[in-house]
Order: C-alpha cells, then sequence, then structure tokens
C-alpha cells in the first residue's frame, strides 16, 4: 500500500484544505485516465478509509468535481465518471520578443480597477529604475466569455499619457509600449513560476481555490534605465501552453 501511504503523508504535509486537496486529487485521477469516463468510482467509505479522512471530507470533495460537471451521483447505484476536465489549451505563453506582442485571437479585456500614481510593487531581482510613479490596472482577459488571464499592468505616469484611453482595454500590455513613438525598450525580461489560485484569483477567474496557475511577469524598460512597465500575469493552468524553441 506504498500508493495509499504517500498520499495520506502528502495530505497531512500540505496546508490546504484536506477536501480540497482531494478534490485535485481525484480530478487528476478522471484527467489521466485511473477512473476512465462510465466508470463507477469506489463509494464514499472506500474512499475515506483509503484517504484516511472522514466521509464529510470525501463528500465535500466529490461536491467539488460534481459541481464542474465531471462526475454524477445516483441514489442506490452510485457516483460515475460523466466526462474529463476540459483541456482546450488555446491560451500559449510566448517566449520570444515578437511573440508576446500578439494579441490572443477572439479575446477581450476587461478592466476591473484603475489607479493613479501608485508605486510599484518592490522586487529586488527586477531590471531597471522604478519610476516616481504607474499607473495601475487590473485587468481580466476573456474568450467566448471564459476567463483565462488576471493580469496586473504597470505603466510609468511618464508615459502613460501618451496611450490612449481605448487601447489600455484593446492591447496587451508589451504593445502598449512597443508601439509608442520616441519610446525605445533597450531591455526586457518574462519570469515564469508556477503557483496556486489563491482566493481572489480564484473568483476572478472562476476556478478552484488551489488549482494551478502560471504566473508570469513580464518587464520593460527604455533607453533611460527606467522601468516603463510590468505585467503581472496569472494565467489558468487549465488554459495555457508555453512553449520553449530550443533550436
Amino acid at each position: 500500500m506504498v500508493g495509499q501511504s504517500s498520499t495520506l503523508a502528502a495530505l497531512k504535509k500540505s496546508t490546504v484544505a484536506r477536501y480540497i486537496q482531494l478534490a485535485s486529487l481525484f480530478r487528476q485521477r478522471i484527467e489521466v485516465g485511473t477512473w476512465p469516463v462510465g466508470l463507477q468510482i469506489p463509494t464514499v467509505e472506500e474512499l475515506s478509509r483509503e484517504c484516511g479522512v472522514a466521509t464529510m471530507t470525501i463528500r465535500q470533495a466529490l461536491s467539488i468535481l460534481e459541481g464542474e460537471g465531471l462526475i454524477e451521483r445516483f441514489r442506490a447505484k452510485g457516483t460515475f465518471v460523466r466526462q474529463r476536465p476540459a483541456r482546450d489549451l488555446w491560451c500559449q505563453v510566448q517566449t520570444d520578443w515578437s511573440g508576446m506582442l500578439i494579441a490572443r485571437d477572439n479575446a477581450q479585456i476587461e478592466i476591473l480597477s484603475d489607479d493613479r500614481d501608485v508605486s510599484l510593487p518592490v522586487k529586488e531581482e527586477r531590471i531597471g529604475t522604478p519610476a516616481p510613479g504607474y499607473r495601475h490596472l487590473r485587468r481580466r482577459h476573456t474568450r467566448d466569455g471564459e476567463a483565462f488571464l488576471l493580469a496586473d499592468v504597470y505603466v510609468s505616469e511618464r508615459i502613460a499619457p501618451l496611450i490612449s484611453e481605448a487601447e489600455y482595454s484593446q492591447k496587451t500590455a508589451l504593445r502598449l509600449v512597443a508601439d509608442l513613438k520616441g519610446v525605445e525598450i533597450t531591455d526586457a525580461t518574462q519570469i515564469l513560476t508556477i503557483d496556486s489560485a489563491d482566493l481572489v484569483t480564484s473568483d476572478l477567474l472562476n476556478i478552484a481555490l488551489s488549482q494551478p496557475v502560471a504566473r508570469v511577469e513580464r518587464v520593460a524598460v527604455d533607453s533611460t534605465g527606467e522601468i516603463i512597465l510590468v505585467a503581472d500575469g496569472i494565467y489558468r493552468g487549465d488554459k495555457v501552453r508555453i512553449d520553449f524553441k530550443l533550436k
């Protein structure tokens, strides 16, 4: 029972609520085919013994999957796998400069908040020198009504007036500054980290708490050495693909 013992150990180590951990575990079993579509999964009591948790915790986990349409429960018959999680990977994070300027097909940008003259969040390893103040926009990107990216965009107040109001809800973050006449971007970086959705992210992207997300920070510096743009984006893990060209 090595698998069972390792599962129990992992559950105990994590600070995430048990039922959320178990929902992720069961979702993965469906995704990889351990629990294929049409299968009657183990009973609540059997899963309770396997995972070493109360039956109520199992029911909470299964309720999440039922809400996602992955399983269906029938009285006196059991619980069956209805469908696999959607893996429509239509959002691609580019790793080259030209690719990062391309907008996603049929994507809409919604501005959730817009604040002026704010300070850039401190991050020691970031290139360039921070500007005295930034215009900070929180934007949500959707396609066909489904959110896939939540982004905090910081534009130096020195150049923010050079960008039309319409462009803030139409252009990708880097395109906002790349298209400006008289502004030369001399350095730019992109940093990718894997994270999990917190309460705010799960709500705004309509995903489960602690679901995997890809956090991508992009920074652009102009010829004066000033950081003119920082875009901190959070992509849904089930909607993003990241390709790296090696040769």
